[in-house]
């Protein structure tokens, strides 16, 4: 019984490291989410230079204030289809931690939504897919309004190898 009560308190506690602010995004008509705590600032979407020999979702740079910001497609990078960018798209800055510290990047997205108080309660675990499906990069699955956001995890969307690539390219 003691066992049990570990075991819940545990999920409690998950549950509860998930509640927060997240500033919620569309892509391909599903509502993602990011903690807001990760985000640097949201940029409509300005000339990126490209940087030849880098994989597809890795759209190249932009010069943000002096500072070079490497930019990566979010749809590239998880498999959709790409788009024609629209008055919508914008680019979020992010900050990701790494074995290096912390990196900022740049994720392009559909469209912004709104930034949403996410309850604790409200959010499960992500369901598992199967072995060879890695969703590590999921955080949760937080129940809103009879929709479900995917939150993820943006220090997990990228391996440290890719991490390391955009480093060099920046």
């Amino acid at each position: 019984m003691a066992k049990l009560a570990e075991t819940m308190d545990q999920a409690v506690k998950a549950m509860a490291d998930k509640e927060g602010k997240y500033l919620t995004f569309s892509l391909a008509n599903e509502e993602y989410g990011i903690s807001i705590l990760k985000i640097k600032e949201i940029i409509g979407m300005m000339p990126i230079t490209t940087v030849p020999q880098t994989p597809e979702f890795v759209k190249g740079v932009i010069n943000l204030r002096g500072k070079v910001i490497p930019v990566i497609d979010l749809r590239l990078r998880f498999g959709m289809d790409a788009i024609d960018y629209t008055e919508r798209t914008c680019i979020i800055v992010v900050e990701i931690e790494c074995h290096a510290g912390i990196v900022q990047i740049g994720i392009v997205v559909d469209a912004v939504s709104e930034v949403l108080n996410v309850k604790g309660e409200d959010v499960e675990e992500t369901p598992a897919f199967g072995a060879k499906l890695n969703t590590d990069y999921i955080l949760g699955m937080a129940k809103i309004e009879g929709g479900v956001k995917i939150l993820l995890d943006i220090d997990q969307v990228l391996s440290e190898g890719e991490i390391g690539l955009l480093e060099k390219v920046a």
